[in-house]
């Protein structure tokens, strides 16, 4: 059994990733995805299994470093042990998930694997060669295009890299986002898009959650925002409020109207607090504000972000799936619900959008999906009711 078999994949992303790397017209493979979700582990597993099998006569691994203080790259310029030491921790790591420590550091001593150093490349070809950039989010895409140029005869090319992570931070040139853009129109390319459904390491998906948590709490906020959090304060002070969205300006701007549309989001890790038992204490907010309230819980499910921030509310029960797909929240909904979606003129999309977009820097895209079937067994059509 070959180590990409012993991989079973938890989710249908990584079902998706194991086919495209198995596939043999993909001549470039890019996956694109946030931390945990199995990138760099399958890609790993495939690449020895490649080697091993001679389907290619080396694994070529190019891992760009970085200095998490000072942000910068690191190459061979530390010297070349110290960089090789610093990126076979990283394969250790892999390696001993996989279970394949010995197997790993043999296939080293023969330079069936080989580290390579990006900064190093000119005069070289890869001829036979699989060659996997990890971490592309960490390295120019002008790079990534250097090493795709080096790719010789017979020979495939994998890259992986965190969109995700470098959306929410709000980087303007990501690189992993604008290589997904390439390779979308790439002949013999597949591209494979990972979301927070197929982060399986429970760390990873801590890390984003609380990633998410520390952007909202950094948001600048506007005067009336801050206002209004200082209203909160006064009645909720154990509400442990992470940040303040006032809306009110985006209902106007987008048409937005309904008595059910709040003004005012409060994003809480706590809402049974900011509501109170009987409700009175967000009663008491919304009284002195003046405007319509909601509490906002911060949870990694976007179908409740949905739930919370649209201006129709039901809608979500019409949600297939909502998750990253590159750099964007991908909405997948049943065509019962998608006009109310996206509401007259695209308003009711819009105001989601530009709330999201102000929270955590991220855009939407709809795929309308046919509905699903009902418990019966009989599927509901599309204009049905």
């Amino acid at each position: 059994m070959s180590i990409l078999e012993r991989l079973k994949p938890l989710s249908p992303g990584q079902e998706a990733m194991v086919s495209a790397l198995k596939d043999p017209e993909a001549e470039i493979v890019g996956i694109f995805g946030p931390s945990g979700s199995g990138k760099s582990l399958f890609s790993l597993a495939y690449g020895i299994d490649s080697v091993v099998s001679n389907t290619y006569r080396r694994f070529l691994i190019v891992k760009p470093l970085v200095n998490v203080v000072s942000g910068m790259g690191i190459g061979a310029e530390v010297g070349r042990d110290i960089f090789e030491s610093l990126v076979m921790d990283y394969l250790k790591d892999l390696a001993s998930t996989l279970q394949v420590e010995s197997g790993l550091e043999d296939l080293l001593r023969r330079k069936a694997i080989e580290i390579v150093d990006l900064h190093y490349l000119k005069g070289r070809t890869f001829d036979e060669s699989l060659v996997f950039i990890d971490d592309i989010q960490n390295m120019p895409a002008e790079s990534v295009i250097e090493v795709l140029i080096r790719v010789g005869n017979k020979s495939k090319l994998i890259v992986a890299g965190d969109p995700v992570f470098q959306r929410l931070r709000r980087v303007e040139r990501d690189s992993s986002s604008i290589i997904r853009e390439i390779l979308l129109g790439e002949e013999k390319a597949r591209v494979v898009d990972l979301g927070l459904a197929d982060v399986i390491r429970p760390g990873a998906r801590r890390g984003l959650k609380l990633l998410m948590e520390l952007i909202l709490r950094s948001r600048g906020m506007s005067e009336e925002e801050k206002k209004i959090n200082s209203i909160i304060q006064l009645h909720a002070p154990d509400a442990d409020v992470i940040t303040v969205f006032d809306a009110s300006k985006a209902k106007e701007m987008y048409g937005v109207k309904g008595e059910g549309v709040p003004d005012i989001f409060i994003f809480t890790k706590t809402p049974g607090r900011l509501i109170g038992k009987g409700g009175e204490r967000i009663q008491k907010i919304e009284s002195e504000v003046g405007k319509k309230v909601r509490g906002v819980e911060l949870v990694l499910d976007f179908k409740e972000w949905i739930r919370a921030i649209h201006p129709v509310t039901w809608v979500y029960k019409h949600v297939i799936e909502a998750d990253f797909a590159g750099p964007r929240l991908r909405i997948k909904i049943d065509r019962d619900g998608a006009g109310a979606f996206i509401g007259q003129g695209g308003s009711n999309i819009r105001f989601f959008e530009h709330v999201l977009e102000g929270l955590i820097g991220i855009g939407v895209e709809i795929e309308q999906v046919e509905a699903r079937a009902e418990k019966g067994g009989r599927k509901r059509r599309s204009g049905e009711s």
